[in-house]
């Protein structure tokens, strides 16, 4: 038997695990297909949220909003009802209207919102808000309520400054970061004087203007709902930081149909430091009217490039009459920065210290020619 064994049993035993080892790792030896041998790796349930992209916003917006919101507060305005005027705020087209309130006495009430920038007690608001207004009243979100100051206006940029005298004032912070398109944004005010209200977009747009609302345009547009009554509200970041003040909306029926516009915080900050220290803003301006320089016009001129702007009038004595320029001439440079339009002109302008000298260099009759100008103090054009 144990010769058996040895002869036979051992040596079958052998050839059939031989045989299973080749049927294993090498089939294709046997004209079968290959066996795919590729190893997974096991992830964990904490590589999988290890793993997840780190951009993501939050889920909530609770913290930022908390954080804003006790800023942000109710503006209720009142004047002597004008028996021969039915609307005792008119306003132009686009801007966010005003509620018009039917109150004893013959007074008419406006509602708006404000946001708080100082723990003194300085707030922002619309100029469009509290125009012609007898009293104001504030109204804080902890309850507490007090008549405003209206320390300035600016109408150019549609922003005025109040005051109020409460001790510890919520201040809202201002965002230190430039906003992009499709950043997440949210609105606080007042609309039709539910009270505080909180709405949530994105941004669509920076930069918008010649829109007509005022001079001085460069609005953050956004699709949070903005209604009547959220003028002079706040727009806020993802992280409760101020980033601009509501003031109109582009609507054909009066409510917000996705197209709001806001003034971006720094240019707010800017006014209400001005108005405070100066009880004006006080802008450069050289006095003239510049249209674009088109095609049609540059051809005529015997331009190749269209860079640069037509001076197409000149208020009498101004800075610009008195350096010399002429209707026709084409703008090209001011203090060595190339003139793109008239807006991005005004703004720089704007932004000079009257008295201080600006250089300009033109185009007349195809002749390049240098002017200086002093820059003189831009009137208000606006009431």
């Amino acid at each position: 038997m144990n010769a058996l064994l040895r002869n036979w049993i051992w040596p079958a035993l052998c050839g059939v695990l031989l045989a299973l080892l080749i049927l294993h790792y090498y089939p294709h030896w046997l004209g079968m297909p290959e066996r795919n041998t590729t190893v997974v790796p096991v992830i964990s349930a904490e590589d999988i949220v290890r793993e997840q992209p780190t951009t993501q916003g939050p889920y909530s917006y609770s913290d930022a909003v908390q954080r804003a919101a006790p800023a942000v507060a109710n503006i209720y305005t009142s004047k002597a009802a004008d028996s021969d005027t039915p609307q005792a705020f008119p306003t132009p087209p686009l801007r966010d209207y005003s509620e018009t309130l039917p109150v004893p006495n013959r007074q008419q009430s406006s509602l708006g919102s404000a946001v708080i920038l100082n723990a003194e007690g300085y707030l922002l608001t619309n100029n469009h808000v509290v125009a012609g207004a007898d009293e104001i009243l504030v109204l804080l979100r902890d309850g507490r309520e007090a008549l405003a100051e209206l320390i300035g206006t600016d109408p150019e940029t549609d922003l005025a400054v109040l005051k109020i005298n409460l001790p510890d004032l919520p201040v809202v912070t201002i965002s230190p970061n430039q906003q992009r398109i499709g950043d997440v944004v949210m609105a606080i005010g007042n609309p039709f004087g539910l009270g505080q209200t909180v709405t949530m977009g994105i941004v669509s747009a920076t930069g918008r203007n010649q829109l007509g609302l005022n001079t001085y345009e460069d609005f953050i547009q956004t699709d949070a709902a903005i209604n009547q009554g959220n003028s002079g509200g706040a727009l806020i970041d993802a992280n409760g930081n101020l980033i601009g003040i509501n003031t109109a909306i582009f609507s054909q029926s009066g409510g917000s149909q996705g197209i709001g516009f806001a003034i971006p915080a720094n240019l707010a900050v800017e006014v209400m430091q001005a108005i405070i220290s100066q009880g004006r803003v006080i802008r450069g301006w050289l006095g003239v009217e510049v249209q674009p320089l088109t095609n049609e016009l540059a051809e005529s001129f015997g331009l190749e490039s269209r860079e640069g702007i037509v001076v197409s009038g000149l208020y009498r004595e101004g800075p610009a009459w008195n350096a010399g320029l002429l209707p026709g001439d084409v703008i090209l440079h001011i203090d060595q920065e190339p003139v793109s339009n008239g807006r991005q002109a005004m703004n720089q302008v704007a932004r000079a210290h009257p008295g201080q000298k600006v250089r300009l260099r033109i185009l007349r009759d195809g002749q390049a020619m240098q002017f200086e100008a002093e820059v003189g103090v831009r009137p208000s054009f606006r009431g």
